[in-house]
């Protein structure tokens, strides 16, 4: 395993595309607001507006409708804290992701539209997280989105309508791959790891008990720190093509 924490020297335009708002924020919140401390633009797409993250029994009075624009605002106020850019979603129905060829053209599209350096994804293989199973949107999410980069996204022949629409091929320099459980690179979050839990309670129709969260986020230190001196870390699987 490699350690990188400042492995670019100029720039990057970084394309976060997850399931979920509040993906970002979880999988991977600290290294994004590490790089956008550090200069580099961050934007998110997500490609749900994750409308059924309700409970209709205790929430009655709640809609999928209602909760897609809540979430919209969450997710707009946690990127402005991580330091984001901008935040765009697809609103794909919550749920119901699949890696099927209509939605890998909307992700070439995107790609091709944003002309990220850095992209941003999760494992499609993580099957098992430490809540228990992954989410099947996380899955199909990490799935389309590496299917749509290679090889599409930076060839011609692959969805030529695109072209018609003025999509150009792009092809990003690297993809990193959060919630995984083969990483090969390993980052040192410490100093932005309380900007994370800020955003993450942003999210505030998911996170009813900010501070058991707090407590639970705090206990995730790297194992070679101490409860005194924590330190903080988030992993990921790169692959380069640059």
């Amino acid at each position: 395993m490699t350690e990188e924490t400042n492995a670019w020297e100029t720039p990057q335009k970084i394309l976060v595309i997850l399931a979920h708002p509040d993906d970002p924020e979880f999988f991977c919140g600290a290294s994004l607001a590490k790089w956008a401390r550090a200069g580099h633009e961050v934007t998110y797409l997500l490609l749900t507006c994750g409308d059924k993250g309700f409970n209709p029994t205790t929430q009655a009075d709640m809609t999928t409708e209602k909760l897609c624009a809540i979430r919209h605002v969450e997710q707009r106020n946690a990127a402005n804290v991580i330091g984001a850019k901008a935040v765009h979603f697809l609103d794909v129905e919550d749920g119901y992701l699949t890696p099927n060829l209509d939605l890998r053209r909307d992700v070439v599209r995107e790609i091709r539209r944003h002309k990220p350096d850095i992209l941003v994804t999760c494992d499609p293989q993580n099957l098992f997280a430490m809540y228990g199973l992954n989410h099947p949107d996380h899955r199909a999410c990490g799935q389309v989105v590496l299917d749509a980069v290679f090889p599409a996204a930076g060839s011609p022949v692959f969805f030529p309508e695109l072209l018609a629409e003025g999509f150009e091929p792009h092809m990003p320099k690297e993809v990193w791959c959060s919630l995984t459980m083969q990483p090969n690179v390993t980052l040192d979050v410490t100093d932005t790891w309380d900007i994370k839990l800020k955003a993450l309670f942003e999210h505030t129709t998911q996170i009813q008990e900010p501070d058991k969260l707090a407590e639970r986020m705090k206990s995730r230190r790297a194992e070679d720190s101490t409860e005194e001196n924590p330190r903080y870390e988030e992993k990921f699987r790169v692959v380069k093509y640059g």
